[in-house]
């Protein structure tokens, strides 16, 4: 039975719970393989589960408030309240990574041996699988409701399993070959990896929080349908779209013939906004429609938009 079938009908919010007690599960078991080994190595991993409990308290908190309806005051919804998780969690890692570091240099400075390695890999090797495990599960779930939140958590998942692997072989190293050194420097390499997956989910999280446009792959689906309806000679331009959150946001200009009556551009613009939610829901689409002979429908496509002189309003489109 595969992820979509096991976990089809559950929202984000009850994998922002899984995703909780999964951390809780496996910092526990990191926290005892490290009390077990003694190893800095160790003590880096389960430091990073640690930011894995609060990253993912956080995501349920913004989950809730991303699910809520649009209101008064939020007229588009609160989906970017995701970006804010997405947030935390790289800032999360800057502070595990640092402190991971604050705790392996002296150990490379002064060496210490480790205790009871068997029993302590064995402990991290079942926290690990766990992540896996875990992370499937939400990797799955983030792609299918479009959740930046879910996708980050699963990535930041994946990157601990990885870490844990890096941290069991080494650790296995030091035990058979004696080179104690090789347990501070080992964290010092988990920290830096951190480092990196912070930094992308800080840039991922700016970028949404920054109105960034579409990935190119949805940008593409969006102008092949917008294509199929060329045919019927009319035109598109000044298509512009956002993200907020799983919910996407598109506006373009519709040129149709000057001849045509209202209601009749009506009726198209109908059934291109319909294509267009059945492709790539959940999205808002909103359209504007002019002569497709008027030159002056062909001016306005600039990105910035000033209105006429005495307009009440501006008419650059949201």
């Amino acid at each position: 039975m595969s992820v979509r079938d096991t976990f089809g009908t559950a929202t984000p919010v009850f994998f922002a719970g899984v995703s909780i007690a999964a951390a809780i599960t496996t910092m526990l078991l990191k926290a005892l393989a490290w009390w077990l080994t003694g190893s800095v190595g160790l003590l880096s991993d389960a430091l990073e589960s640690l930011v894995n409990v609060s990253a993912a308290a956080v995501a349920l908190w913004m989950l809730r408030i991303a699910a809520r309806p649009p209101d008064d005051e939020h007229a588009y919804g609160h989906g970017k309240a995701e970006y804010f998780a997405s947030g935390f969690e790289g800032a999360m890692i800057a502070v595990a990574a640092v402190s991971i570091i604050w705790t392996a240099v002296p150990r490379l400075l002064d060496p210490q041996p480790l205790q009871q390695t068997g029993i302590g890999l064995a402990v991290c090797t079942v926290a690990a699988l766990i992540n896996a495990a875990v992370a499937r599960v939400l990797l799955a779930a983030g792609r299918r409701h479009r959740s930046l939140a879910l996708e980050a958590d699963a990535r930041h998942l994946l990157t601990d399993v990885w870490t844990s692997a890096g941290v069991i072989a080494g650790v296995a190293l030091v035990a058979v070959t004696g080179w104690l050194v090789l347990d501070p420097l080992l964290a010092l390499a988990v920290a830096a990896n951190i480092l990196w997956t912070g930094w992308r989910l800080l840039r991922e999280s700016a970028a949404g929080l920054m109105d960034a446009a579409w990935p190119h792959a949805e940008r593409a689906q969006l102008e092949a349908i917008l294509q199929r309806w060329r045919a019927e000679g009319v035109d598109f331009h000044a298509v512009r779209t956002r993200r907020a959150g799983a919910r996407h946001f598109v506006s373009f200009h519709v040129l149709v013939p000057g001849a045509w009556s209202v209601q009749r551009a009506h009726d198209l613009v109908e059934r291109i906004e319909a294509a267009i939610a059945d492709e790539l829901s959940p999205v808002s689409v909103l359209t504007h429609i002019e002569p497709i002979e008027d030159p002056v429908s062909h001016d306005d496509a600039h990105l910035d938009r000033p209105a006429p002189a005495g307009a009440a309003f501006d008419r650059t489109p949201p």
